[in-house]
């Protein structure tokens, strides 16, 4: 293919003593003029080339009904009001909803009424205690620069906002509806240049009242200027309860004030609970008025336990007293408090299982599990909730490969059974599906987990497959209803998905394993998930592709670079892709924990040893590869992807496109569902042109 021109600069740093060529550093600045012609010039070969791919209209077709399938949130209760989001097909965007105590339910926050045009997104949202008030963030055009409001919500009168700087902020009220604690951003004027995007501090805030004037400062000043805080009340309006990490660390600071007497304008003295530990917990104070802790310290795995807020002596790990103690081979990830039939406190937990949910309830005294939950296929729950004052029922949110996020109910009167509470709807026929689990063998000898989902659940013969990964941040890969999936499925195909080292799979060693100098474990566990799917007769490296986004935009892109054998296609979407310099741009210099900083010789060496971009290689093979980048994308700068597409257009020697598809108007997380159509139809496409897949 004849690809724009891209002119090589001779640009070879020394960095600790490595010399490190960066040819394409001129398109990290979107604002050159070089840049934006060679930008244009790509989006004129991209359309050319995704036009005349056969099976795009059909894939298109398939998806747009597939993709708006209906999704429901699990229902928070406050007071006698149930508040929840749900979508449903055709809809752009999901809706927040109330549940009246006579049943009826009204909307509360639609994006599309707020801007018809779809490019704004429900960011988060919190209900006061009683439950006669909302805050809600919101942002638009897809920066994520999340602006907070309050409303009534007997009348939906808007009482509060906007209040900018609010992104990732967590939002916990005081009883009455008057008050509330948030995380809010300093003012760029009072950061140095280039960290407008850190610099977080958690505020009490009266609504109503000015948050530039009169908000008081809690907690912030001298911590790491990429922390990201949390806040907890108790439903009684006693405790405070803050924590911290830096950036996306593994680990976080926890701190606890007791609030009764203290003035509103002073400060709460906060108390060191976790400070300065590897390890994270979740700390609250439930109903029952004891501390409960969600934690990995010392059991990887998680545990739920309880202390004294009133006693620091209990503070201390060893005094901890284990209600669900750490399980062997299962990860403990979330939880629920209810009243069981005696009234009696109990403990809904959610464990996972090579990446599929389990439930079970346990007595809240520690005396142990009570009983295990049935009716759950290979899927995933995506939260428990019960309300805060008690009561014998609790709700689960559901999904699995072939169902849309659904709600679940549970109930202590029959505590192993689960009942549909609100189901979401399907738009278009679910194409028969078969989930097969399996496990590959990585180079180091490690089990790697695989869902491969197909028609017949059979490796009859070898197909087209698409193998998708991540491997990083603690995520973890659960069944999930997939569109893409779905439509690739339905067109004969195999879709695969690998529970690598980096994720939460199989708790905190796990990701650890995947992380900073063993980051190299990810892809070779990726690569060893490709292997197998080849050597079980699903597929051959002909008709295998890979993909991925964000992180996983980083996985397949080492995969390319490393394994350029390995598959035929690659769709590497919104990625990392050049680990030297990834700290300068967007969030990148949160994630330092997760990969390493280039400032410290010996990190470095651990990110050249795998960044894709300075892994190119003039006169490779290269497979087929779709960049597809968000020009609004404000946590992985786009201009990853425009480096190594340059890169890999000058150095490839196959006849494989290598192509760059970018959006604006669009980030790195929500969009609209139309959006979603076009751009998946255009990943299907492309790696079907190259495996060989035809529309049945």
């Amino acid at each position: 293919m004849r690809y724009p021109e891209a002119p090589r600069l001779d640009l070879v740093e020394d960095l600790h003593g490595h010399r490190v060529a960066d040819p394409y550093r001129w398109l990290e600045d979107p604002a050159d003029p070089r840049t934006q012609e060679w930008t244009q010039a790509q989006d004129a070969l991209t359309e050319q080339v995704l036009s005349g791919l056969s099976l795009r209209e059909e894939f298109a077709a398939r998806l747009e009904k597939l993709v708006h399938a209906g999704a429901v949130g699990v229902p928070v209760w406050r007071g006698e009001r149930a508040f929840s989001t749900r979508r449903d097909p055709g809809q752009e965007h999901a809706a927040l909803r109330v549940r009246e105590p006579d049943g009826s339910v009204r909307v509360l926050v639609d994006p599309m009424q707020l801007d018809p045009a779809g490019t704004t997104t429900l960011d988060a949202w919190s209900p006061s205690w009683e439950g006669d008030r909302l805050a809600y963030q919101v942002s638009t055009g897809g920066d994520e620069e999340s602006k907070l409001f309050v409303l009534d919500v007997a009348t939906g009168e808007v009482l509060d906002g906007p209040v900018d700087r609010c992104r990732y902020s967590p939002v916990a009220w005081l009883p009455g509806g008057e008050e509330l604690f948030y995380v809010r951003r300093l003012a760029p004027d009072l950061v140095p240049a280039g960290e407008e995007q850190f610099h977080r501090r958690v505020w009490r805030h009266r609504v109503g009242s000015s948050a530039e004037t009169d908000d008081v400062l809690v907690h912030g000043e001298g911590t790491d200027p990429t922390t990201y805080f949390g806040v907890h009340t108790s439903r009684d309006g006693r405790w405070l309860v803050v924590s911290g990490s830096a950036g996306t660390a593994p680990r976080d600071d926890v701190w606890i004030a007791d609030l009764a007497g203290d003035a509103p304008d002073d400060p709460p003295t906060l108390r060191d609970f976790q400070v300065g530990v590897d390890a994270q917990t979740a700390a609250w104070v439930a109903r029952d008025g004891r501390l409960w802790l969600m934690s990995d310290r010392g059991t990887p795995r998680w545990r739920l336990a309880v202390a004294d807020p009133e006693d620091p002596a209990t503070w201390a790990p060893e005094r901890w007293r284990d209600v669900v103690p750490q399980q062997d081979g299962a990860v403990l990830s979330d939880v629920a408090l209810v009243d069981g039939p005696d009234g009696a406190l109990q403990v809904l937990a959610v464990h996972a299982v090579d990446a599929t949910s389990r439930l079970s309830v346990w007595a809240a005294d520690g005396a142990g599990r009570l009983v295990d939950v049935q009716g759950l296929g290979v899927g995933s729950i995506s939260g428990v909730s019960a309300p805060p004052e008690g009561g014998t029922t609790a709700w689960v949110g559901y999904t699995d490969y072939a169902t849309p996020p659904s709600v679940l109910r549970w109930d202590a009167g029959a505590p192993s059974a689960l009942e549909t509470w609100e189901q979401a709807a399907v738009a278009g026929d679910v194409p028969a599906l078969s989930v097969v689990e399996t496990h590959a063998t990585s180079r180091d000898g490690t089990p790697v987990h695989l869902f491969v989902l197909s028609g017949s659940g059979v490796a009859d013969r070898p197909r087209p497959t698409v193998l998708y990964g991540y491997g990083g941040f603690n995520v973890s890969l659960t069944p999930a209803y997939t569109a893409q999936a779905l439509a690739w499925v339905a067109a004969g195909g195999v879709w695969a998905v690998a529970n690598l080292r980096g994720g939460s799979e199989h708790g905190e060693e796990w990701h650890r394993a995947g992380m900073r100098e063993r980051k190299q474990n990810v892809f070779d566990d990726f690569a060893a998930a490709g292997e197998h799917l080849v050597a079980q007769g699903w597929t051959t490296h002909e008709q295998l592709a890979v993909m991925g986004g964000s992180n996983g935009g980083l996985l397949v892109g080492a995969t390319l670079t490393q394994r350029p054998d390995l598959a035929a296609a690659v769709v590497c979407s919104a990625p990392l892709l050049d680990m030297v310099r990834y700290e300068l741009f967007g969030l990148g210099r949160t994630w330092n924990d997760e990969y390493g900083t280039a400032e410290d010789p010996t990190e470095l060496g651990w990110l050249l040893g795998y960044s894709p971009y300075h892994a190119v290689r003039e006169g490779t093979a290269y497979p087929a590869v779709l960049f597809t980048t968000f020009e609004s994308d404000t946590r992985v700068d786009p201009l990853h992807g425009r480096k190594l597409a340059a890169a890999l257009q000058h150095a490839t020697s196959a006849q494989a496109p290598i192509l760059l598809r970018r959006e604006t108007s669009v980030g790195h997380g929500a969009r609209a569902v139309s959006r979603t159509v076009g751009l998946a139809a255009d990943q299907l496409a492309f790696l079907a042109e190259h495996t060989g897949l035809a529309q049945p």
